[in-house]
């Protein structure tokens, strides 16, 4: 079960991802979002997450970390999964929405 460091946690790094992927857009109009570097970084975020969550629990497993940071490194993990899986299916929603809608 998430808690509200961790909930904070999550929702600066998405405000982290959200402020480092603008860019202009080709019609030279002020910077819109890139699709592509945000799906991009949160994809590489949560495989960070969960390579650090793996650390803590092998470091765990060699008696050299607290239980307490396996712990929370596990549930910043599975929030940045379910967070990412929560957006796809939006996408994949609003894909199936233009596609029935009429031409």
């Amino acid at each position: 079960m998430p808690t509200n460091a961790i909930a904070a946690g999550a929702y600066a790094a998405t405000q982290g991802l959200m402020g480092t992927s603008r860019k202009p857009e080709a019609g030279g109009a002020a910077g819109g979002l890139d699709f592509t570097s945000l799906v991009q970084s949160a994809v590489q975020g949560v495989a960070q997450s969960g390579r650090n969550a793996e650390a803590q629990a092998m470091a765990a497993a060699g008696g050299k970390a607290d239980i307490v940071d396996v712990v929370t490194a596990v549930a910043e993990s599975e929030a940045a999964l379910e967070t990412l899986v929560a957006v796809r299916d939006r996408v994949i929603a609003a894909y199936e929405e233009i596609m029935r809608m009429p031409i």
